[in-house]
């Protein structure tokens, strides 16, 4: 297992990735100098209580902006506050003042969703396994529209959906964000059986008046690739296409790749901790028998047949092996690639656009 990063190392990449990635593209510099000035400790819950404390002033901004009637900035101060509650719950809201943090982010996002446009629309699905939150985004103008299911991994749950919505919304596609088994509010952990969230998502998508239902795609992000990955196979007639940025299918989920990936350098923080909650273990030793049975390789995915599929990752990913990509064009039918310079995700300026580009032909 990777080494675990000490304070000063967790501080030193929460610096480098402020205005650039994850949560942290949102932050403001000032804000987050305060914050890491004051962590003495890797304590989550001084963690938690220090972005409550850079968050709380933008949420009673927004309020006044309300009562002012300045809508445009009630929604830009409770993005901002969105994005420090979000980060006060990173990886994973597994301790009181984190879940209190989580709760807090999905509340001024809401909030915040009431001036997007299109309108941020909360829905909770029934399904046999319990109710599905998603966040749905759609034009009214009376028109069927293609929509994307759109959902990160274990670190980024539905809300931080949000840049990639507002992308895809630019692109003249709607969206829908969810999160996947095992995070946010998703009601099941991962599980080999647990793409039934997805198959409950598109039902419920193809029952919407404004929604084209021979236009749905879905793209999933970090490990979200891997349900992304499996569900072009198990939704072949359903989905259009498919995106699998930066997931694993077969590699990833062998015990050597989760020792060895396990706090690996790129990751900031409580990798093991994340990769645990998401199949509902309390220790690192107890995660590889259920790690190791999402393989698609051995449930036997990879010769069926699947719907259009972009894979993307970073050619020096150190938490998804690039073998994972190869392995989705070794099996079954043809699939487009496009391997990035860099690390996780090839995240470069090009890497969304172009993704979004293949979206936008697919789903024409």
């Amino acid at each position: 297992m990777g080494r675990v990063k000490n304070l000063d190392e967790i501080k030193a990449m929460v610096l480098s990735r402020t205005e650039k990635r994850n949560t942290f593209r949102h932050a403001k510099m000032a804000d987050v100098q305060s914050v890491l000035a004051n962590l003495t400790s890797k304590d989550p819950e001084l963690w938690a209580k220090e972005w409550t404390r850079v968050a709380r002033p933008y949420e009673e901004q927004a309020v006044q902006f309300e009562k002012e009637g300045k809508f445009k900035e009630a929604r830009e101060a409770y993005v901002q506050a969105y994005c420090y509650y979000a980060t006060g719950r990173y990886p994973t809201p597994h301790t009181p003042g984190k879940m209190e943090c989580f709760r807090k982010s999905l509340e001024v996002y809401e909030k915040a969703g009431k001036y997007f446009a299109p309108v941020l629309e909360r829905i909770e699905i029934d399904s046999k396994v319990g109710k599905i939150p998603i966040y749905v985004r759609v034009p009214k103008d009376g028109q069927r529209h293609a929509i994307v299911i759109n959902f990160g991994g274990i670190d980024s749950f539905k809300a931080e959906s949000y840049e990639y919505d507002e992308g895809l919304q630019k692109a003249g596609l709607a969206s829908c964000a969810v999160d996947m088994p095992g995070v946010g509010e998703c009601p099941i952990k991962a599980s080999p059986s647990a793409d039934s969230i997805f198959s409950a998502v598109i039902d419920y998508l193809e029952t919407r008046s404004d929604v084209d239902p021979k236009r749905i795609a879905i793209m999933g992000r970090s490990f979200g690739g891997y349900w992304s990955a499996k569900m072009a196979y198990v939704e072949a007639k359903r989905l259009r296409a498919a995106i699998v940025w930066g997931g694993g299918v077969h590699y990833f989920f062998q015990e050597d790749w989760l020792r060895e990936s396990t706090n690996a350098a790129s990751y900031l923080m409580d990798h093991d901790i994340a990769r645990c909650r998401l199949f509902g273990v309390d220790k690192f030793d107890d995660l590889f028998k259920p790690w190791s049975s999402l393989s698609l390789k051995d449930q036997g995915w990879l010769d069926k047949p699947s719907c259009p599929m972009l894979i993307v990752n970073g050619k020096d990913d150190l938490q998804t092996p690039i073998a994972d990509l190869y392995i989705l064009l070794e099996y079954g039918s043809p699939k487009s690639a496009r391997i990035f310079p860099g690390g996780h995700m090839g995240q470069t300026p090009q890497t969304f656009p172009t993704i979004v580009n293949w979206l936008k032909t697919e789903l024409s």
